[in-house]
């Protein structure tokens, strides 16, 4: 345990010998003829430039003995002043140790509970405590929370051990506290929320917009309906929508909230690399709508010529509008030298035109940043929900690598990346803001190197600005000559724009931030702190709340950066509420997953659930791996603290928390028979490790490999400006005489790209204060030590993975692991081995929680 978390208590007899030692805060009297003494320390951070709390802060704790007949609780001990601070300064924030002495009657018991009470005027934040009985029994307390001025709360704060007990093993001192906690987090679904208040609550998505601006800034409400389901926020009870302004101090929950030196370092990172956003009106970066002179020009972006600073321009002033006052000072610094420089993307490292190749066109559908989407064809030609696929067997036949058409489909040879039916409905609309959006549909041959090799993409596009419901569908086939070839390249890059969207917006956003929320929000409600399963999701939650909130703020709000970067525009939400319709919990298990796309084969008897198709599949294997793990870390757990199936079933927080994630947090899909009923063991272990399995590994995998292959634009565009041209027109007159010109062309232009590069960064960061997998950020996060010796057991499987994975990437035979642009695949890399992990984009780690 780190030795600045820690309040420590020490009991002693004699009370009488050193009563003169003890400050007026401390004494009491004696009616019993002896007393305890204990001996203490809290550590307590706050702000170097404010004053610790000192003796304007007391502490109680509660006994575990001696019951109140009047409160039915443990009665409390004497308060305890904090005094004598000792202080130390590390980076921004500063750690003071105050001693305590505290007072109880003989026969008080082992505290399992208590109370502090902040009389400061400011907040600070408790780290974590620990007491010491006089028989030795060491008593841990995980704070690791805000504690607020009283004249705010007007409540003291209470905190449990890190001892965990069902509801029903609950010690009877301890039963009222539990249930008044669990209450008074739920509030009661009124009022608007100020920054002290511990309120959990759910809302619909309706702060996306800004009507202040006109109507073009109008966005439906997301949720609470058939036609536009989603899943449920966190209740801020402020306004609908906002008044156009950037605001990154939105209210969630202070516990939620990313720690002072986290949010400054994300800040500071997202104003260095989006200052041409955030301060669009700086004449230093005018919005430059350019094309793109020439690839070398691309390069440029990277080039250590290209910083700008900003010293001397108003941009100070404007960015204190929308920083929080308490950050301000963190991130001056680097206000002061804004620049744009981008660091070198792996894609292009080793080989600068290697992403034109379409071998490693096929592999990023294996081992990008979007491997999630790809399925086996098992049924020719490819249907949709509204369309069959124009491409025939006589286009692909030719192509098989010797193996007649019969054969590959029988052998499971033929892949599709589908992006088709599902933006049908929108492309019209996209079409009239600007864009030149199509549907794709790309089919792949599975080949003996078990790469895959591009066959045909199917492309549907508006077929003219006056035609409202025409559709123009084109097939383009690989090519070698130079002119045909061109052609493909486009339509290639058409296909990457439409795996970018729905990577963003539904791999990315929904399939991670945006589902698990609900699950945070139930946890907090009816899962005590002091319940096992609170325990071991609480890591796994940590910092997300806050950072959908700054998202709803300046990601996915109107106007935002991914409605500014996207062809999907400003109907992106609009478009991720579609596809909610088809979200299923159960099938975000990574085997359910797998079987699903028929990329692997169900195998009961396999621990894993799946059996691959093909091994060189890097996420499904190496994530497999990662599944299994934890999987068998949850079970481990689980089998720990419940005996049987009736154990799950006669636990009412379990059954509380789990029917309010069906019913309110995702209550637009309440109806779904997927569900499961939470009544067996089975039911809790396979929620818990898909939950688990999201909110890190997943996550991991679909977010800190973007700016990887996204952060070069022609690899992956956003959006395209102009279609695939057809022969007879202007538009092929003008390929015919530049297709490299048109190409770039065709691509965001600089403003675009330069935002969504810069977006790709930050995205793609790392913070220095990240808490991987297999880690926790104290060794004494539960008070059990069997729970610990599993714990540590899942540790080490991480690391023995760590070894397996670059065994793989080393291995020539597994061409997918690096694929021509030599990146090797560590997306699912754990990086459980590491002490203090340093801040940057590495491409690899799996965080425990949605963090960034």
């Amino acid at each position: 345990m780190d030795s600045h978390h820690h309040l420590c208590y020490k009991m002693q007899e004699c009370f009488d010998a050193i009563r003169n030692k003890i400050s007026d805060c401390n004494s009491l009297q004696d009616r019993h003829g002896s007393r305890y003494l204990i001996n203490g320390k809290v550590v307590i951070e706050h702000s170097p430039g404010l004053s610790g709390p000192g003796k304007s802060a007391t502490v109680q704790v509660y006994s575990s003995t001696l019951i109140d007949p009047n409160t039915r609780k443990g009665k409390l001990s004497g308060k305890a002043c904090l005094k004598k601070g000792k202080s130390s300064k590390k980076d921004s924030t500063k750690t003071t140790v105050y001693k305590i002495k505290l007072h109880v009657e003989p026969g008080f018991g082992n505290p399992g509970a208590f109370l502090i009470e902040n009389n400061h005027k400011h907040r600070f934040f408790l780290q974590s405590a620990t007491l010491v009985t006089p028989e030795n029994k060491v008593i841990h307390f995980d704070c690791r929370s805000w504690v607020y001025p009283i004249k705010d709360t007007n409540a003291s704060r209470l905190f449990f051990s890190n001892t965990c007990y069902l509801p029903s093993k609950t010690p009877a001192y301890l039963v009222e506290l539990r249930k008044e906690e669990l209450e008074s987090l739920r509030g009661d679904g009124t009022g608007e929320r100020k920054e002290w208040d511990r309120i959990y609550d759910y809302d619909v998505y309706d702060d996306l917009g800004n009507p202040e601006k006109g109507p073009d800034h109008v966005r439906p409400v997301l949720g609470g309906s058939r036609s536009r389901p989603y899943p449920r926020r966190g209740r801020t009870g402020r306004p609908a929508t906002k008044n156009g302004t950037i605001n990154l101090d939105t209210y969630v929950p202070p516990d939620e909230r990313c720690g002072p030196k986290k949010l400054s370092e994300f800040i500071a990172n997202a104003i260095q690399a989006t200052a041409h956003f955030l301060l669009p009106e700086a004449k230093s970066l005018p919005r430059d709508s350019s094309s793109f002179e020439s690839f070398d020009d691309i390069r440029d972006l990277y080039s250590n010529n290209r910083r700008q600073a900003m010293r001397g321009t108003s941009v100070t002033e404007k960015v204190k509008k929308f920083v929080p006052a308490q950050l301000f000072k963190d991130v001056t610094h680097v206000i002061e030298e804004v620049d744009i420089k981008f660091p070198l993307p792996q894609i292009i490292r080793a080989n600068q035109f290697a992403w034109k190749l379409d071998e490693e066109f096929g592999r990023q559908m294996l081992a990008g940043t979007n491997p999630t989407r790809i399925h086996c064809l098992r049924e020719f030609p490819p249907r949709g929900t509204l369309t069959e696929s124009y491409i025939e067997q006589s286009d692909i036949e030719h192509n098989l690598d010797g193996l007649s058409f019969e054969q590959a489909m029988k052998q499971w040879r033929i892949y599709v990346l589908d992006h088709h039916d599902y933006l049908l409905p929108f492309l019209r609309k996209m079409y009239s803001e600007g864009v030149c959006p199509c549907a794709s549909r790309t089919l792949l041959f599975l080949r003996n190197d078990a790469t895959l090799k591009p066959l045909a993409i199917e492309l549907s596009c508006p077929s003219s600005s006056n035609n409202v419901d025409g559709m123009k569908t084109m097939v383009f086939l690989p090519e070698k000559e130079d002119i045909p070839q061109a052609l493909w390249q486009l339509a290639k890059a058409h296909v990457a724009a439409n795996d970018s969207a729905y990577h963003q917006l539904i791999s990315h956003w929904l399939h991670t931030h945006a589902v698990v929320e609900p699950f945070i929000i139930a946890t907090r409600r009816q899962l005590s702190v002091m319940h096992p399963i609170h325990r071991l999701l609480d890591p796994h939650f940590k910092d997300t709340m806050h950072i959908n909130a700054l998202a709803r703020t300046v990601l996915i709000n109107a106007g935002g950066i991914l409605e500014k970067t996207l062809f999907t525009g400003k109907f992106s939400m609009e478009l991720s509420s579609e596809l909610y319709k088809q979200w299923r919990f159960d099938e975000q298990a990574l085997p359910s997953d797998l079987i699903k796309r028929c990329m692997a084969l169900e195998e009961s008897e396999n621990p894993r659930g799946a059996h691959m198709l093909f091994q060189d599949y890097p996420y499904g294997l190496d994530g497999l791996d990662i599944w299994l793990a934890i999987q068998t870390w949850v079970g481990d757990f689980c089998d720990i603290f419940y005996e049987d199936d009736a154990s799950v079933k006669s636990d009412t927080e379990i059954q509380a928390w789990w029917s309010e994630i069906r019913n309110v947090g995702h209550g637009d899909k309440r109806k779904e028979k997927w569900w499961c009923q939470m009544t067996t063991k089975a039911d809790l272990k396979r929620t818990l490790t898909t939950l688990v399995w999201i909110a890190s590994a997943l996550h991991a995998s679909v977010n800190f490999g973007q700016y990887s292959y996204a952060g070069y634009p022609p690899n992956r565009p956003s959006r395209c400006r102009k279609f695939v041209p057809e022969e007879g027109t202007m538009e092929f007159a003008e390929f015919l005489k530049d297709p490299d010109k048109y190409f770039l062309n065709m691509l965001p232009d600089r403003f675009e790209a330069s935002l969504g590069i810069a977006l790709m960064e930050v995205l793609s960061r790392h913070t220095s204060e990240e808490v991987y997998l297999g880690q926790r950020a104290t060794s004494e996060w539960i008070d059990n030590e069997q729970v610990k010796q599993r714990f540590e057991k899942f540790n080490k499987s991480l690391r023995e993975m760590e070894k397996q994975i670059m065994e793989r990437n080393g291995d020539p035979e597994l061409m997918n692991r690096r694929g021509p642009a030599k990146v090797p695949y560590k997306l699912l890399y754990p990086d459980a081995t590491k002490v203090e992990t340093p801040a940057g984009i590495t491409a690899k780690g799996i965080p425990n929680s949605i963090s960034i």
